[in-house]
């Protein structure tokens, strides 16, 4: 296909400098390596789409109710399979090229300006979101540890951007680590990490939860007015969960690839692995936390259980060690992004110096929003609903649909299209529950001891 660059930096810039004595994907760290197999995408896409979002289900649910939840719960999951597909499929669609970032296969379907002008800032904002998300429940789940170690009455003058700030000084080590395989050691304990806290959460639940005659399930709102606007939030949260695909075809440009084996082989295996693992990790959590807890559920199940004591605290301690992970698979495309722009565009030396300076600056910077706004579930209904559905349910239909031209009024077409009116609507009413969540949570902030 004619018109179709020959890498991602032709893309971010036209004025490459012809005697550059390396290959700059060599060393730009989503593709300086390509010996990846069907493991190594199943344990980064785990860790990529199973994050802090796994512990707010519960309360979507309560948010959703029965009915609803149980539905949009189902879709999500069912959708979003789809669409991973869809983008696995697209990776290398046209013989000789590999759409090794979410940009490049934009600009495929919508034209070099326009597909970066569509693309670049949605898929930074995703991916800056998730880092500030994690951030915030890295530090959550340190300080509940903290809470339960000392006790209540005790927690003192130490808040919750305290421990968001003793989280953030493992990224600062961690953000080191040069490429995507160098940190699939990392990647692949985060994933174990993953299933570990998601296991320990629903079965604590069952076990240490509260008294079934003091559950209730109906909407916890007082007026019409806020129950409507925690259903469109919820919509968020759902879809925030549902996140890798920001970073699938980069995940996928670690595999490689020939005629006779393409990478869309291992990878589609590795996906299936990873979705499999994330129903059972999100509908146990899901269903089992609504259930015990009901709509007195707190924003982050870990905070909703009893006791054990000490197995709460084993699961904030997996929780934090799989944000280490979930942190630096959604950074990295970042640093690619900006590594590729400061050498091509302003002519800066690739030197270790400069990618440390990178890194470290991007880390200080989603720490400090995080210090500024650690409020965990409004911050899911925001960006899931803003921009976490659009590149999850809808974009990648839309790519297809330009590309793949399938049949007016056909299977496929059908379903692309329900999938992107769905999407939209979602991005939609979703930003509307979690603006209104971020602008209560300034005007009510809790005590000490709580989220402030």
């Amino acid at each position: 296909m004619k018109g179709i660059p020959s890498s991602s930096n032709q893309i971010l810039n036209q004025d490459l400098v012809e005697d550059q004595s390396f290959e700059l994907e060599d060393w730009l760290p989503i593709t300086a390596s390509r010996n990846a197999n069907w493991y190594y995408s199943a344990f980064h896409n785990v860790t990529a789409i199973v994050g802090a979002g796994v512990l707010g289900l519960p309360y979507a649910m309560s948010e959703l109710g029965w009915g609803p939840g149980v539905v949009v719960l189902i879709l999500s999951w069912v959708i979003t399979l789809y669409t991973f597909w869809q983008m696995i499929e697209m990776h290398e669609m046209f013989e000789g090229k590999r759409f090794d970032r979410y940009h490049e296969l934009g600009q495929a379907a919508f034209g070099k300006k326009l597909g970066l002008y569509i693309i670049v800032p949605l898929q930074l904002l995703v991916e800056i979101s998730a880092c500030i998300v994690y951030m915030v429940t890295g530090g959550e789940s340190l300080k509940n540890i903290h809470r339960i170690s000392v006790g209540e009455h005790k927690c003192g003058k130490l808040k919750i951007r305290h421990f968001i700030l003793i989280f953030a000084s493992s990224q600062f080590v961690l953000s080191l680590l040069k490429n995507f395989n160098s940190i699939s050691g990392v990647s692949l304990v985060a994933a174990v990490m993953s299933v570990s806290y998601s296991t320990i959460a629903w079965i604590a639940s069952l076990t240490k939860g509260v008294v079934a005659d003091n559950v209730e399930y109906g909407y916890k709102k007082k007026n019409s007015t806020s129950v409507q606007l925690g259903f469109l939030g919820a919509l968020g949260e759902m879809a925030f969960a549902y996140a890798g695909h920001n970073v699938v075809l980069e995940i996928q440009a670690t595999i490689p690839s020939t005629p006779e084996n393409p990478s869309k082989q291992p990878m589609w295996k590795g996906a299936i692995v990873a979705y499999i693992i994330v129903a059972f990790c999100y509908f146990p959590v899901a269903l089992v936390g609504f259930y015990i807890f009901g709509s007195n559920v707190e924003d982050n199940i870990l905070k909703s259980l009893q006791g054990p004591k000490r197995l709460i605290i084993v699961a904030n301690i997996f929780v934090i060690i799989h944000l280490m992970g979930s942190y630096q698979v959604y950074a990295m495309p970042v640093f690619d992004m900006i590594e590729s722009v400061m050498i091509k565009k302003w002519h800066f030396n690739p030197t270790r110096v400069l990618r440390y300076t990178i890194r470290w600056t991007f880390v200080a910077a989603t720490m400090g929003i995080a210090v500024a706004l650690p409020h965990f579930s409004a911050l899911l209904s925001f960006f899931g609903g803003f921009v976490f559905a659009p590149t999850t349910y809808f974009i990648p239909c839309i790519i297809w649909l330009i590309l793949k031209k399938p049949k007016r009024f056909g299977l496929s077409w059908c379903i692309n299209w329900i999938c992107i009116i769905l999407g939209v609507l979602v991005m939609i009413i979703a930003p509307i529950g979690g603006l209104a969540k971020l602008i209560h949570t300034f005007k009510n902030p809790d005590s000490s001891c709580k989220i402030t």
